[in-house]
Order: structure tokens, then C-alpha cells, then sequence
């Protein structure tokens, strides 16, 4: 008795054809005929009655239909469970995120999901948020970090909110501190020289709305910088920045003042298409990330200004 015995077996029991059977597996009539009249040969015993078209199980077939049901469907599980195995072993990951999330949270998160599954391919690609939903849904990305916009998320996405994330005047060690207080007032950013972020990123968008609501016009010393050089010339006394909390971290030479109330927030979140199901890969490097944030929570190690959201169960 072979697997695709019990393929053709299975198909004529449910057409009840013998050629409609053969047109589902795929395979020339007489061959199927011949398969079928081989197992009832090895079995000793017909599995179905021939009347002219009138094809019906017999009390064998009958016996023979859920075992030969539950024998396939036991195959295909090996089958998945052995591929996905293989896919832990060998394959790509295609990971997006921003400049800031990329500096700060991704590293820690791919050390961690390399050393468990050193032989997936991790590809990054680092821009902003639009642009990383953009390439989520044209499927050129796997999962992507990103900062989640006033008007919701793409509702052609899966959103999982995963930290809150408080905005900071970021100014050299070297320099006085922007204020005696614990918080710095927006309004204040009018008397101080600003390094501002290059026209498309998300910072420079919120940093300028900030001061649009708080009536300030931000006098700028240095413009159009990536994230680890806007980080640079503030250590070098250019001027102050608002950033991200988690970026000055291992970075000694800056200082991070919070904002006053309301401040300036942000929502971080992992994002994939609704509509398609993610690779083994991905799955395990979505994971790894949810599990290193709640670790990271539950151990006080995320920075100061960083809360953890409760992140529901991530379907499939």
C-alpha cells in the first residue's frame, strides 16, 4: 500500500468518478484505474462496486475511507512541521524600521534572533515610516518598525502597538543645561539654536508641529541631517535636538531633558500585510521582538520615557 494509492483511493471516494478522480490528482485515467485495482488486490478485497454510473464504496471502502483520511492528513503535518524546521534553518527575513528604531531597539532584537537562528538571512531596510508601509504593502518588506501617525494605521496592515515613547531635548555634557527645571517648556526652544533633522523625517515633522501649536518659530543652527549625524552635532555644541529616548542611550557625551506636559510622544509599532500570511522566519523574529520588549519591561531595562503596551496574541 503506497501514500499515492490512498491519494486516488480518497479522490474517487469523494467524486464518486473514476475520471473526475483522475482530472482532481492529476494523472491519466487508465493509471488511476490501475492504482486502485492494485490496492484492492494487495487488500484481498474490492473497494468500490461498478455499476454503469454508479460508483459507491463497499463495506471495505468504507472501513478503509477515515483511516486512509487520517493517514493523509498525518503526512501533510510532517510535511509542514518538517518544512518549517528547514525554514529556521535556511531563509530571509526582510526587516524594515526607522533611523531611530534602527539605532536603538532593532540591534538588540536581531543579536538575540540571530543567535537562535544563525542561518536566516536578515535583510534591513532603514527609512521612514511611510516609506516602510509603502514597501509593506507592495510586499517588498516582511515586517517593519514603525511609528504609528496621528490619522491610525494603514488598514491594509496588522498593527501591533508595541511601546509608547516620550520625545527629549537632547544637548551636550559639555554645554550648560537648556533649563534649571526638570522640564524644558517648547516655547523655550525659540531661545535656543536647533540641529534639525532633513525634510521626510518623522522627527522633523513632530519637532516642527510641536512648535506650531506652541506659537514658537524654531531658529535653526544646523538642517538636514540623519539621526546619527543630528546626534553628532549636538555633541559638538551646535545646538539642541528633539529625539527619541531610546537613542541616547550608550551616549554619554549627550543629555536628555524631558519635555513639559503634554511633551511631545510617540507610538512604536510592528506592522505586516493583514492578507498574507508571514514566513516561519518572520513569525519567529515577531516573536523574538515582542518577547525581548515584555522582557525588557518586566526587568526596568527599557529607557527612561518608555512604557511597554500591552501587545494582544499576534495571529498568524
Amino acid at each position: 500500500m503506497t501514500l499515492q494509492q490512498l491519494v486516488y483511493f480518497l479522490a474517487v471516494a469523494e467524486t464518486r468518478h473514476f475520471t473526475r478522480a483522475a482530472e482532481v490528482t492529476r494523472v491519466a485515467q487508465p493509471s488511476l484505474s490501475k492504482q486502485i485495482r492494485s490496492l484492492e488486490a494487495e487488500l484481498g478485497t474490492a473497494l468500490f462496486t461498478r455499476a454503469r454510473g454508479n460508483i459507491a464504496l463497499t463495506p471495505a471502502g468504507e472501513a478503509l475511507l477515515p483511516l486512509a483520511k487520517r493517514i493523509l492528513a498525518d503526512v501533510e503535518t510532517a510535511r509542514l512541521e518538517v518544512q518549517e524546521l528547514v525554514g529556521l534553518r535556511r531563509g530571509r527575513v526582510r526587516v524594515g524600521a526607522t533611523p531611530s528604531l534602527s539605532l536603538s531597539l532593532l540591534p538588540d532584537v536581531l543579536r538575540r534572533f540571530h543567535d537562535t537562528y544563525p542561518g536566516i538571512h536578515l535583510m534591513v531596510e532603514e527609512s521612514g515610516s511611510r516609506d516602510l508601509v509603502r514597501e509593506l504593502t507592495r510586499g517588498q518588506l516582511d515586517l517593519a518598525l514603525v511609528i504609528v501617525p496621528p490619522e491610525g494605521a494603514d488598514p491594509a496592515l496588522t498593527t501591533l502597538p508595541i511601546l509608547h515613547e516620550d520625545l527629549v531635548v537632547a544637548s551636550s555634557v559639555d554645554d550648560p543645561p537648556p533649563t534649571h527645571r526638570h522640564h524644558l517648556r517648547i516655547t523655550e526652544l525659540a531661545d535656543r539654536p536647533l540641529v534639525m533633522f532633513r525634510p521626510g523625517y518623522d522627527l522633523r515633522e513632530a519637532t516642527l508641529a510641536a512648535c506650531r501649536t506652541a506659537g514658537v518659530s524654531p531658529r535653526f543652527a544646523v538642517e538636514g541631517g540623519e539621526l546619527n549625524a543630528v546626534l553628532r552635532f549636538v555633541e559638538a555644541g551646535l545646538g539642541v535636538a528633539i529625539v527619541p529616548s531610546m537613542v541616547l542611550r550608550d551616549r554619554p557625551r549627550l543629555r536628555g531633558t524631558p519635555l513639559a506636559p503634554p511633551g511631545i510622544s510617540r507610538t512604536i509599532a510592528l506592522a505586516y500585510r493583514t492578507d498574507v500570511s508571514l514566513p516561519h522566519a518572520a513569525r519567529a523574529l515577531r516573536s523574538t521582538l515582542l518577547t525581548y520588549v515584555t522582557r525588557s519591561a518586566d526587568l526596568h531595562r527599557l529607557a527612561p520615557g518608555v512604557q511597554s503596551l500591552p501587545t494582544p496574541g499576534a495571529p498568524d
